[in-house]
């Protein structure tokens, strides 16, 4: 499966560090045989990826639609459409499918996000589908507040 995962506050925190256990998730989806793509709002996110050492996790680092998500692929030269995505922007992960977690700030050990998040592909992979709260059916209609 293609999975994107977003760079600010879903795997890098404001104060510049890696969500826990983000390289061991990665680790585990790649042995499952999954394809890790990131992609940023803010364009192709390189200096995170070499200052992190997360190169040999990725398939390809990307510029993320903010608007349009489906019909900017293109223009933003993203060569395959997201089967599964995480994001802490609720909007993107309806979408396309996937998880919303909870933006990441600062270091907190106690950040448990990563491991959560692996189970939620284990389950849509087995399943199709999770009842993690955190999962979102791709074409999901978000509730109006």
């Amino acid at each position: 499966m293609k999975i994107f995962f977003d760079v600010d506050y879903t795997i890098l925190g404001l104060d510049d560090t890696l969500r826990p256990n983000t390289k061991e998730t990665f680790q585990k989806l790649l042995d499952d045989r999954h394809e890790i793509y990131i992609w940023s709002g803010m364009g192709e996110r390189w200096e995170v990826i070499e200052k992190h050492d997360l190169g040999g996790f990725v398939s390809g680092v990307y510029e993320k639609p903010t608007e349009h998500f489906h019909e900017k692929l293109e223009e933003l030269k993203v060569p395959c459409e997201p089967e599964f995505v995480i994001d802490d922007y609720p909007e993107i992960v309806a979408a396309f499918g996937g998880v919303w977690v909870p933006p990441y700030f600062f270091a907190k050990n106690t950040d448990q996000e990563m491991d959560r998040i692996y189970r939620i592909v284990c389950d849509f992979v087995e399943h199709g589908t999770s009842e993690d709260r955190q999962y979102r059916a791709k074409g999901t209609v978000l509730p109006l507040f």
